[in-house]
């Protein structure tokens, strides 16, 4: 076999092979002789079947698995003589014209094919001990916890009929309703609805729906003029005027809030001190995580500026078709287009490339880092996120276990996320990072992170880079 590099430009490298005929003869003949001392063709004794008959009938199809065993041979030949690092799998492309094809595939002729392949980049990840990072924190007072409470008896609360001629409905007040809504004198898609529960004043339906509600009584047919909100989900909708005939069918006052050890119970805890204990620690389980991902972000904004060299065409073009198709997909949903968005097809696609770059650059970071430090899933970890997982398709558990149990590819998914998070983790408790007590709202703030940073989240990173 002879292997010659003929191109070499960036991270990309092309080699062509050649096997000779003479090779592809013997390789044959191996083949034919293994196939011999193992054959039960009818009409011959067992390792007696002539060579000349077996590669009558089985030539082709042993050829074709010398073909295939001499460019595995030539791969592994490659990056092993060249101590290389993949990006991708190799493409093989024949460099034949299909008679010299023809003679190769029936060891009359040389065999020559080339390989093209990408590698990984090579670079110096340094220390991060320069890298200075601000973690908020938020401090949970007693009156949130008191809030959260009333706001659960609240949706616990119950209901009794308003009865009499003289009953209206009130804020409040839950009505049971029909609806049909019309634009321009025509019905719409979800636009009517039977049974249907509303509060007064919860502002679960549109603007001015509610309202014009109060006074109503059992049995009253009311026309409702409304508008629907600009940013409204369904763009056909939006800001769009429309009439609803409105049938009221019951009217139900509410009770008295009570909280108290009885509400606990109605949760599951004994006492009113055991839930607010347990809402408490929900709220600082939650507040957590939201600090967590914020201090994720800006690690990685900073470690997105940190760094900067070549990239794999090849991870770049596939990581940007994934997100373009969950772009695709998500205007297919919304039946929003760019024009809707105030922007166009051509700069949305350069900016998703930024995207792409950034991911496949912080994934190899992550990956190198995370090599280097010995960092690894351990079984019971990725037992745990597995069956996390399985829990989401309720009936199909074991359908879905077995899947990914057998499939490494999809198993990797699993455990991409998982290798992320602690290669994160130990790079914030290398940086210097600084608490700071925030509130609330300010955590919840998403305007003074960087531009572009939920370009990184959820394992993105290193399963990019694993390809």
């Amino acid at each position: 076999m002879q292997v010659t590099e003929i191109s070499a430009e960036g991270l990309k490298r092309q080699y062509k092979v050649v096997l000779p005929a003479a090779d592809l003869a013997s390789k044959l003949e191996s083949e034919l002789a293994d196939l011999k001392a193992k054959a039960n063709i009818k009409g011959f004794r067992p390792g007696k079947v002539p060579t000349a008959h077996l590669k009558r009938l089985y030539g082709k199809s042993l050829m074709s698995d010398v073909v295939q065993n001499a460019v595995n041979e030539a791969n592994r030949k490659i990056v092993e003589e060249n101590n290389l690092r993949l990006a991708l799998e190799p493409k093989i492309d024949l460099a034949q014209n299909q008679a010299e094809l023809e003679q190769a595939l029936e060891a009359r002729g040389d065999l020559a094919f080339t390989v093209a392949l990408e590698t990984l980049p090579t670079f110096d990840v340094g220390s991060f001990d320069d890298i200075e990072l601000e973690r908020q924190v938020v401090e949970i007072d007693d009156a949130e916890v008191e809030k959260t409470v009333s706001r659960m008896a609240d949706q616990n609360r119950a209901y009794t009929p308003k009865e009499g001629d003289d009953a209206v409905a009130a804020e409040g007040d839950k009505l049971t309703i029909d609806f049909e809504g019309k634009l321009n004198g025509e019905n719409f898609e979800g636009g009517s609805g039977q049974d249907m529960p509303v509060t007064l004043g919860s502002e679960s339906f549109i603007p001015g729906f509610e309202q014009q509600l109060v006074g109503a009584k059992v049995g009253e047919h009311r026309k409702l003029e409304v508008k629907f909100p600009d940013q409204y989900a369904s763009p056909k909708l939006a800001g769009q005027d429309a009439s609803f005939d409105v049938t009221v069918k019951a009217i139900e006052a509410p009770g008295a809030v009570t909280m108290d050890d009885e509400l606990a119970k109605t949760f599951g805890f004994d006492t009113l001190d055991a839930l607010k204990d347990a809402i408490r620690e929900r709220m600082k389980d939650d507040l957590a995580k939201m600090s967590r991902d914020k201090l994720k972000r800006r690690l990685l904004d900073a470690l997105d500026k940190r760094y900067s060299f070549d990239l794999p065409d090849g991870l770049v073009a596939q990581e940007f078709q994934q997100i373009w198709g969950q772009v695709e997909a998500e205007q297919k949903q919304s039946g929003r287009s760019f024009e809707d968005e105030k922007t166009t097809e051509d700069e949305q696609r350069a900016e998703y490339r930024k995207i792409a770059e950034r991911r496949v650059r912080l994934g190899l970071v992550l990956a190198d880092v995370g090599e280097k430090a010995a960092v690894k899933v351990e079984e019971p970890e990725l037992v745990r996120a597995l069956t996390e997982m399985v829990r989401q398709y309720p009936g199909q558990e074991k359908e879905v276990w077995d899947f990914y149990r057998k499939n490494p590819q999809a198993l990797a998914q699993v455990r991409a996320p998982l290798f992320e998070e602690k290669v994160v983790d130990h790079i914030i408790g290398l940086a210097k990072v600084q608490d700071r007590s925030v509130s609330r709202e300010e955590l919840m703030k998403v305007e003074d992170l960087e531009e572009g940073a939920s370009a990184a989240a959820d394992g993105k990173e290193v399963e990019t880079a694993a390809g």
